[in-house]
Formats: C-alpha cells, structure tokens, sequence
C-alpha cells in the first residue's frame, strides 16, 4: 500500500484487533457496494461476511442513503426521554411485525450489547413487577457472546472476553455447557442430531439454585461469534419448555440471526420456539446507522408498566434510543427485505450455500464443517504450538485472494449478504479451499 493512502495509524485503538499487528500491515477498506469493499489500493473483495454479520441487504443502498440524508436535512436528533418523534413510533411497529407473534413491543437502543444489557435488565424488573424481586440469577451458557457490556460478558461464556474483567463481572450468574462436541456431530448438515439432553443441564441448575432465585437465561439460538455452533435438534423446545415450567424468562440473543439469516425473520420463527424476549441489532438497520432493538412480550412488558401507578415505570435509556437517523435506516431497510423477498431469498439458497461449504470437508487441515441458512463454520485443526495461527493466515490469505471471512478461534465463519449470487457461493468457498492449500 502506498503510504499516501495510509492515515496516521497511531491514535485510534481499534476494537478486537491485535493493534501492533494491524498497524504492521494495515488492510485499509475504502469503499463498498452491493457484495464488494473496495480496498485503498483498489482492489474489489468480496464481502463473505456482510461486514460483521450485518449488513443483510447488501453496501451502498441509495434507498437507506437517501432516508438517511432525508432525515438528517428535517430533523438530525430529538430526544427520546419525554419526548417522541414520529419514526421512532413506525419503526417499532415494523420491527414488531417481523417478530413471532406476541413479541410486539419494542425498546431501541444502539448495539447489540446495549440490547443484551437492557434485555437482563427487563427480565429482572419484570420479576420484581411481580412481587418476586429475589430472582436475581441470570443464566448465560459457555461460548456464548452477548456482546461487551457488564452483563454481556458476565452472562457469555467466552473465556478471554471475560478473564480481564473478572473480578467485576456481575454475581449470581451460571452457565449451561455448550453444544459443540466434534466427536458427535462433526460435519452436520443443519441442525446436529445429538446434543438436546444437553438442554437438561438447565434442570440440575435449577436444583441447585432453586428456580425461585433465577431471572432468566439467555442463549443464542445459533452461537456466530463464538464459531457458529448451530443448535442440536429438540435442544431449544426443552430450553423454552423448561424455562416454562419454572417461571424463567427465556430470551434469545438474535443480534446475529435476526432478519433473514436463516432464511426467515427470526431465528425464533424459523425454529418455532418462542421466547420472552428477544435482542436484536446489526441487520435491523443494515449495519447503516448504529441501531438496537429488544422485542418483548406484550405481557412482560404490561407487567412492569402496570406495576407503576404514576411516572417511569422502567428506569433505563440512551440518548441515541430510536434516534432519528437509525429509525430512519430501519424503515428504508425493512422495506428493502419485504420488496425485494431477501428472506425468502436467503431460503431458496440455503441449500446450494450448504453444498458449497460442505465440500470443503476434504480441503486440507479442516476437521468439520457446520452450517444452517447462509451461515457457515470451517473448524480448522490448531497448529501445535500456535493456536490461532492457522486460521488467522487463512483470513489473510483469502484478503489477498480478493475474499473477506471472519475468524475467531480456529473457525473460519462466512455469513454472506442475502443478495448473494450462485457464482459466487461458488466462488467464495472456492477461495477459502485455494488458501487452505497454501496454508501449512
């Protein structure tokens, strides 16, 4: 890269990202459009991840653009405490439509995180509208990731988001086991066929514990962050059947798999298992503005606005909530999804995507691929000595081959735009298979 393209590297920290490495190396993106970034040298990539698992309807979509400079021109901000602006209002009802049914109240916020941290604060305000105010503990699962709030990562269970926080994280939090076990369902195709007795552990906790001191749990219904750990089958019915039975909320972390994903609204609807409360972000606005959202059961929410005779009933906001720059983003976008059928779209490919991904089941240092709607994990063997070190080349080597993925731990994950072509599914697996080739 030519140092006339590089900015001073020095000031920003950058999120999640070896910084002395980065700045060694910098991979600079420029421009985006449609299924491409465009990098500082020129150069086209094909987006194998819709950025960060958000950016569902494709870059550079002139309706969002355009709602977006609309809004800015007639109103850049109102505030939302007190006051209200018309489109925080249509926005809420049109994410309330794509929810499963009941689901039809909505609280905006601005992340994925911000919406995990308001939905635990919802589940235990609800219990003390209740009369129950000592459920307190809150259940997370391990390899969870609920993004990098206090709450997020004291309910997620991935081990280096939370070892430097741990002596602050929240108490009263346990954790379920997670699903993965290559020597079970390596190489599923869709959901796993062994791993729902797992969902039992839920019961032993709750002996433990006694089910009156438990708020909720919380669990993605397919884990992305953490590697794309896609739930066994009949594993989230005992989750929501148990919760049921003693009076837990359930809530769904779908800030990944929400809006089309999995070829439908909701990883809720696609898997027919309906929880109390569920979080959302990253697709809601297509990545375009920072926007969240959390989905609430109607009577979750009457409990606790009924609780109060006079004044707020919910202590708990943000400025930006329902700003009118996201609300504006998500209308265009949610409009974009019904239009154009994107959700159905993501459907109708699902089955060449898990074609595609599987034939990499032979490409040298893979030991299972996993994969459900247009997401995929490519679980690679750890160099001895070096973990991480493989598949952080392959990231790299797939950049150099014209071709973004994501990686975390030892998984290559790829969750494409849904306006992805067939050419290229095709050619974005066939990337990952060349640079596995060159990787020893």
């Amino acid at each position: 890269m030519s140092t006339a393209n590089i900015p001073n590297l020095s000031h920003l920290w950058m999120p999640f990202t070896a910084n002395r490495q980065f700045k060694e190396h910098p991979r600079l993106l420029v421009k985006a459009k449609g299924m491409y970034y465009t990098t500082a040298e020129g150069k086209q990539i094909l987006d194998g991840t819709s950025g960060l698992w958000c950016v569902n309807a494709g870059h550079g979509r002139q309706e969002i653009v355009d709602a977006i400079s609309r809004q800015a021109a007639e109103m850049d901000y109102a505030p939302s405490f007190q006051i209200g602006h018309p489109n925080s209002f249509l926005a809420a009802t049109a994410v309330a439509g794509l929810m499963p049914e009941g689901l039809d109240r909505i609280f905006f916020t601005n992340s994925g995180s911000e919406s995990v941290d308001t939905a635990l604060k919802i589940a235990l305000a609800y219990h003390r509208a209740r009369g129950e105010g000592q459920r307190t503990r809150l259940i997370g699962r391990e390899r969870g990731y609920h993004g990098v709030g206090f709450g997020g990562i004291s309910v997620g269970g991935i081990a280096p988001n939370r070892k430097a926080f741990s002596s602050s994280l929240i108490p009263g939090v346990d954790h379920l086991p997670h699903t993965h076990d290559l020597s079970k369902n390596a190489n599923s195709r869709g959901q796993p066929a062994w791993g729902a007795h797992l969902a039992d552990e839920l019961e032993r906790l709750v002996a433990l514990h006694d089910a009156s001191t438990i708020a909720a749990v919380i669990v993605e219904p397919l884990a992305g962050s953490t590697g794309v750990l896609v739930p066994p089958k009949g594993y989230l019915e005992k989750l929501r059947a148990i919760t049921e039975k003693h009076g837990i909320l359930l809530i769904f972390d779908e800030v990944i798999t929400g809006f089309g994903r999995l070829g439908a609204p909701t990883a809720s609807s696609f898997f027919g298992v309906t929880p109390d409360l569920i979080t959302l972000a990253k697709g809601v606005s297509n990545a375009a503005v920072p926007a969240g959202a959390v989905a609430v059961k109607r009577d979750v929410h009457d409990t606790i606005v009924g609780a109060t005779a006079n004044g707020i009933e919910f202590f708990h906001g943000y400025t930006y909530s329902g700003h009118p720059l996201a609300t504006a983003a998500i209308l265009a976008t949610l409009d974009i999804y019904a239009r154009e059928k994107l959700f159905e779209r993501a459907q109708k490919l699902s089955t060449q995507f898990e074609q595609a991904a599987h034939q990499l089941e032979a490409a040298p240092h893979v030991v299972d691929v996993r994969n459900l709607g247009l997401v995929a994990g490519i679980e690679l063997e750890s160099r001895k000595g070096a973990p991480g070190a493989r598949v952080a080349e392959a990231f790299a080597k797939c950049m150099d081959k014209g071709v973004m993925v994501r990686y975390t731990g030892e998984t290559i994950a790829v969750s494409p735009p849904l306006i992805i072509e067939e050419g290229q599914i095709a050619e974005l697996f066939g990337t990952i298979a060349d640079a596995l080739k060159t990787i020893a």
